[in-house]
Formats: structure tokens, C-alpha cells, sequence
């Protein structure tokens, strides 16, 4: 299907069309480019003109472009622009503007892409539903899901993120939301801001971007609530809470399972459950501001109940699976390796803790970007609750070194630098039956440890 002409496209961007072109996809990315997308040339670590020619050769089906790039002909399906990172917002302000979609954005410091894709989940199967792909939340995420928007989408989820003050309210008003959702405020990004209510500001700019009438969903458990509801006031946005304090919908009570977790929950007189496929009570909150959403953007609440139970985690972000041993045994693997701060690290060792493996063991990468206090907040993680039913901690990175100092020392594993040299020794550290946890900021390669887990299966025999 056709997503774009060159007559659309160049209208939408005021740029100028070279031919008579189609586009049924948009690319940033000659890797993952297919057939008949129209390759965006941005400039990142390298210039995406450089690529100009490859994408063309691989079938994309035009190219976004400041200038006919070196080796290009003149007559190549090309769409020029003055500006290519504008050229991707215009195009994707084109695709919001063409577009009868009601579209729900989601930020937060924790859970904004687990509960993007639970929205997205739910509404898929109430009609045809657009949302962005992974973590496709910034200045050219954010444009780039709305570019790749078909104008008969019917619901939208876009995920807005930031690392610096002043970024979500832009990206806000191009995705013009009919509902917004803060998932959460935590101590995130506070080599950026001077405080979490700095923090919370800057997720309440996500407000500033409702449509006429939209709704703002607010959690209403956070410290900083009253600055998520004034700034929704201050735009005359309608207020709906989630929470345990929530006066709209309101958790009442959380079971925890070792796959799921079963909540309950009101909203006015009506008492309602709902499952969460995932370990980890942390889900179920996400889960009712989800929910909370939907209701707004028009979905009848037990079939967005319905539809909540067809979510599980995705890859990195709390997905948990058995894996087997070379010697006929199997660990539990709990593979939150995607990110990392505080909050999320502590939810997560949450589920470790409640696992029934016959140890607990856990891999944990550093935390970024947690400004002045970031050796304290990594150290402080030997204290929380869930610390005293943990086994074994493996530390890595330079940060790490605080909680592998601070650990007592029954649970203190080992240290390394990366997680590479960590992997090195991963045979001898891992039993039969044991749950294994994954965690740290992306930049540090959990991953790693997870490949590691995995192949472990296919040859590394361990002790029962």
C-alpha cells in the first residue's frame, strides 16, 4: 500500500520532487531499509547521504535529501529539502495532519515502552493501530513513527522520551495527542536537571501537546503529582488519576504470581481484576494508567481488560524464560538488560527476590546519567528490601564497584569492568535451578550476559 507520493511528500515538506515516485515505508537505516521505503539521509554518526546511493541500489523507492548526494544521478527518485531532520518532522506533522486517528502518547522515567506496547496490544484489537517501533521516542524517533503513519490508522501510540530539559514538549506537539500518559517520575536523567521535580516538569510538557479536550492520565502515587495535574490544568486538559491514591482508578490490591501478577482495581462504583502476563507487581500499575487510557481514546474497559491479557514483555524489558543446561538442567532467566536507574533496578530485583529458583543471582550493569550522586544511588542499592532474599550480585562497570563495595559479604560476586569480561567467567558462576537477572543501562551490554546464558545450553556443562 501506498504511504506516500512525491506529490504528498513534497507537498508536506515543502521540498521538490526529482520524479514521479511512490513510498510504502520510511527508512532511517539501509540495514533494515526494504523495497519501496523512502530513505531518510539524516545526519548522525555519519552522514546518511553517504548511504544515499546504497539504499536507491537495495530498492528503496526515493530518498530524503538536502542535495544530490556524490554518485547519485540527477534523475534518481529524490525528495530535496532545505533541512533533512525538518524535512522528517514536516513529513511526519503531514501524516498527524491527513489522519483521523485518536492517538494516545506515553512518557515517563520507567515503563513508558512496556506500557506503549500494552496500549498498543489492547487497541489492536479494537481497529487498525499504528505505534512506534522499540524505543523510537526521540527527535528523530518521534517524527519517523508518525511518518510511517497511514492516513486510515483509526488508533496511534507514540512514545516520547528525553535525556535533556526542553525536549518533550516539541515532540508533544507533533504528535498532537488526543490522550497523554506519564507512566511514571523517578531519578532519571539528573545529570540533566537539578531535581526530580525538574524531572517531573519536563514530563508534564508531554500535556502541552493535547489536543482541544484531551485528557492527561497522572499517576497518582508520584511525589510530583500536583506538578503532572497543574501543568494538565494549566492546558485545560481533563484529569484522570491511576494509583493506589488515585481518585479516578484506584489499585486496591496486587497478587503476585511466578509468571503473572492478578490485580484489582475501581474506577467510580465498578470494581474490576485484571492479569498481567509478567512477573513483577511494578506491571500492574503500569498496566491500570494503560487501561485508564484507553477508556479515554473510547474503549469499553472490559475490552480493554480482554485485550491486556494478549501483552507479555519484550526483549530486555522483563521478559522471563527457562533455559536449558548442557547437563539436562535449566535456569530461569529474567532478561530486564535494556536500561537501568534506580527505580527500575529495584522493581526488578523485586521479581528476583520473589522467584522460587533454588538460588538468586543477579548480573547488574551500571545506571547512567544519574548526575553528582551516582556512586551514593549505586552503593544504596545493597539496602533495598528485596536485597536481603537475593543470593549472589555480579557487579559491572566503574559505577557498580560502589554496590559491589557495599554488599555484604555472603552476597557480594564478582566484579569487572565489562560486561564482555564478565561473560568470560559466566559457566562457573551458574548452577542448576538458579534464576538468573540481567539488568543495567544499555550502554553497558547486558546483553551479553544473556547471549552468555543462552549458549551455555548448547555446550558449557555446569554442576547440579
Amino acid at each position: 500500500m501506498t504511504l506516500w507520493t512525491a506529490a504528498e511528500a513534497a507537498e508536506g515538506t515543502g521540498g521538490r520532487a526529482t520524479t514521479d515516485w511512490t513510498a510504502n515505508g520510511v527508512s532511517i537505516d539501509t540495514r533494515t531499509l526494504q523495497p519501496g521505503d523512502l530513505f531518510v539521509a539524516l545526519k548522525a554518526a555519519r552522514d546518511g547521504h553517504d548511504f544515499v546511493a546504497q539504499a536507491l541500489e537495495k530498492g528503496a523507492g526515493a530518498a530524503l535529501v538536502s542535495h544530490v548526494p556524490e554518485g547519485v544521478p540527477e534523475d534518481a527518485p529524490l525528495l530535496i529539502v532545505e533541512d533533512v531532520q525538518a524535512g522528517l518532522e514536516a513529513l511526519g506533522q503531514a501524516a498527524r495532519a491527513r489522519t483521523k486517528a485518536r492517538i494516545v502518547g506515553v512518557t515517563g522515567s520507567v515503563g513508558k515502552t512496556s506500557t506503549k506496547e500494552m496500549l498498543a496490544t489492547i487497541l489492536e484489537r479494537q481497529g487498525r493501530t499504528h505505534a512506534s517501533v522499540a524505543s523510537y521516542n526521540n527527535h528523530w524517533g518521534v517524527p519517523l513513527t508518525l511518518a510511517r503513519m497511514p492516513q486510515d490508522t483509526e488508533f496511534a501510540v507514540i512514545e516520547i522520551g528525553m535525556n535533556h530539559p526542553g525536549e518533550i514538549a516539541p515532540l508533544a506537539c507533533q504528535a498532537r495527542p488526543h490522550v497523554a500518559l506519564v507512566t511514571t517520575v523517578a531519578a532519571v536523567h539528573l545529570e540533566a536537571f537539578e531535581s526530580v521535580a525538574g524531572i517531573a516538569h519536563e514530563k508534564a510538557a508531554i500535556f502541552e501537546g493535547l489536543e482541544p479536550g484531551g485528557a492527561a492520565i497522572v499517576n497518582a502515587d508520584i511525589e510530583h503529582a500536583e506538578i503532572l495535574r497543574q501543568t494538565a490544568q494549566d492546558h485545560g486538559a481533563g484529569i484522570v488519576e491511576f494509583g493506589r491514591q488515585a481518585a479516578d482508578y484506584k489499585l486496591t490490591d496486587v497478587t503476585a504470581g511466578p509468571d503473572s501478577v492478578q490485580a484489582q482495581a475501581s474506577v467510580g462504583d465498578t470494581q474490576f481484576t485484571f492479569d498481567v502476563q509478567s512477573a513483577g507487581t511494578h506491571f500492574a500499575m503500569n498496566a491500570l494508567g494503560a487501561l485508564a487510557a484507553c477508556v479515554e481514546l473510547g474503549v469499553d474497559l472490559e475490552q480493554a481488560i480482554e485485550g491486556l491479557q494478549h501483552w507479555s514483555p519484550v526483549k530486555g524489558r522483563g521478559v522471563r524464560e527457562t533455559l536449558p543446561l548442557a547437563n539436562g538442567g535449566q535456569i530461569e532467566l529474567l532478561d530486564d538488560s535494556y536500561n537501568a536507574n534506580p527505580t527500575s533496578m529495584e522493581a526488578a530485583l523485586d521479581v528476583l527476590a520473589a522467584s522460587q529458583g533454588a538460588r538468586r543471582i543477579a548480573f547488574l550493569g551500571d545506571m547512567k546519567e544519574l548526575g553528582p550522586q551516582e556512586q551514593a544511588m549505586h552503593a544504596a542499592m545493597a539496602q533495598v528490601n528485596a536485597m536481603a532474599r537475593v543470593d549472589q550480585v555480579h557487579c559491572i562497570g566503574p559505577l557498580m564497584q560502589a554496590l559491589h563495595q557495599a554488599l555484604p559479604d555472603d552476597k557480594r560476586g564478582l566484579w569487572f569492568k565489562t560486561s564482555v569480561e564478565m561473560a568470560e567467567h559466566m559457566p562457573d558462576l551458574i548452577k542448576t535451578g538458579d534464576t538468573v537477572l540481567a539488568k543495567g543501562s544499555l550502554s553497558m551490554a547486558l546483553a551479553r550476559i544473556v547471549d552468555g546464558l543462552r549458549k551455555m545450553g548448547q555446550g558449557g556443562a555446569l554442576d547440579g
